[in-house]
C-alpha cells in the first residue's frame, strides 16, 4: 500500500467536518496535562465524540505535520499501535493557534505478557519495508522533522554510518560548538572522521519512532503498548534500542523478547553510548550545560 501523509487543514472546523460532519462542534473542552512543549486537551464533540488535541503557536504547525507523518509511517507498517490520526492544521484568528487532533486514549489496564508483545512489536516494525519512506536513499526520511524541539535533519544516505554521522552528529555539535574548547573540538573532529571504526552498517534498514524512552509510550484503547510523540526516521534499529536505555530503560523482560524476536548484531553494547551521545547533544542543546558532562565523557571514551 502506498504511504499517504496525514490532511492538513486550513481550520478546525475543517477538520472536524472531514471527519465527524458538518454538524460537529467543540462542546467542552478539557485540559490534559503532562506535556512539556504542547498544550494539550480532552475534547467532547456535540455528537458526543471525545478526541485528543495537542496546540501550540501557528509558528509552530510544522511541529505538528512532521508528528503527524512519523505516527502516519509507524501506523502503516501494521506492527504496532498508535492513535489514529485524524489530522493537523492551523487556526487563523486574533487567537490563531497550530493543532493535530488524535483518536482519544481511555486508558485500558495493560494485557498479560505486556512487555513481551511491546517487543515483538516493536522489533516486528524494525523489519518492515522501509522503502517508500526513504525515496532516495536508504537511511533518512519523507522530510526533516523534530527530536523534541530540536531540528532533525532527515537528508537521504545510502550509509547508515555517513548518515549518522552527517544528519545526527555533526549538526548537533554545531549547535553546542560554545561548550567546547579547542582539545574538546580536537577529539570531536577524530570521532566524527573515524565513526566507521565503531558503527557498524545495520543487516537492513529499520523505520524507527526515533526518541524512544518511557515517555513516548503509553497503554493504548487494546491494552497493549502504544507509540507516541516519534521522530522517525528510518536508521540502524540498535539507535532505538540505545534510546529506551538512556533514561533507566524497560523491563528485562522486553530486551529478552526483543533479542528473541531480532537478534541484535554483536558488539551492541559497545555502540550503545555512542547512539546516545545524539540524544545526549540534544539536551545539552535544549536545556543547557548539564549535560555538557556525559558529552564529553562519552567523545573522550571513543575519541581517545
Amino acid at each position: 500500500m502506498a504511504f499517504t501523509a496525514p490532511k492538513h487543514f486550513s481550520s478546525m472546523n475543517n477538520a472536524l467536518e472531514s471527519f465527524f460532519g458538518e454538524d460537529a462542534k467543540i462542546m467542552q473542552s478539557d485540559r490534559v496535562f503532562g506535556g512539556d512543549i504542547n498544550d494539550a486537551y480532552g475534547l467532547t464533540l456535540t455528537n458526543g465524540e471525545r478526541i485528543f488535541m495537542k496546540s501550540n503557536t501557528i509558528e509552530n504547525a510544522a511541529f505538528f505535520q512532521a508528528e503527524a507523518l512519523g505516527l502516519q509511517a509507524i501506523a502503516q507498517t501494521g506492527c504496532i499501535g498508535t492513535p489514529r490520526i485524524l489530522g493537523s492544521g492551523t487556526q487563523a484568528g486574533t487567537n490563531g493557534y497550530a493543532f493535530l487532533l488524535l483518536e482519544w486514549i481511555d486508558g485500558k489496564p495493560p494485557v498479560k505478557e505486556y512487555w513481551e508483545l511491546f517487543a515483538r512489536q516493536l522489533a516486528k516494525m524494525h523489519q518492515a519495508p522501509t522503502d517508500e519512506f526513504v525515496p532516495n536513499g536508504t537511511y533518512g526520511f519523507l522530510q526533516d522533522n523534530f527530536i523534541g524541539a530540536g531540528p532533525q535533519c532527515n537528508a537521504a544516505r545510502d550509509s547508515w554510518v555517513t548518515f549518522f554521522r552527517d544528519c545526527r552528529l555533526e549538526p548537533q555539535f554545531r549547535m553546542a560548538d560554545r561548550y567546547f574548547d579547542a582539545t574538546d573540538r580536537k577529539k570531536i573532529r577524530a570521532l566524527l572522521d573515524h565513526l566507521g571504526n565503531y558503527l557498524i552498517e545495520p543487516d537492513c534498514p529499520s523505520l524507527l519512532h526515533g526518541d524512544l524512552w518511557s515517555g513516548n509510550y503509553m497503554t493504548g484503547n487494546d491494552g497493549r503498548a502504544w507509540l507516541i510523540d516519534p521522530a522517525a526516521y528510518v536508521g540502524h534499529a540498535e539507535a532505538d534500542l540505545a534510546m529506551t536505555e538512556l533514561f533507566g530503560g524497560f523491563s528485562h523482560t522486553f530486551y529478552a523478547a526483543y533479542r528473541d524476536a531480532f537478534p541484535m548484531q554483536s558488539g551492541y553494547k559497545d555502540r550503545r553510548d555512542l547512539y546516545n551521545l545524539y540524544h545526549l547533544l540534544n539536551h545539552l542543546n535544549l536545556f543547557g550545560g548539564s549535560y555538557l558532562a556525559g558529552v564529553l565523557r562519552t567523545v573522550k571514551r571513543y575519541a581517545s
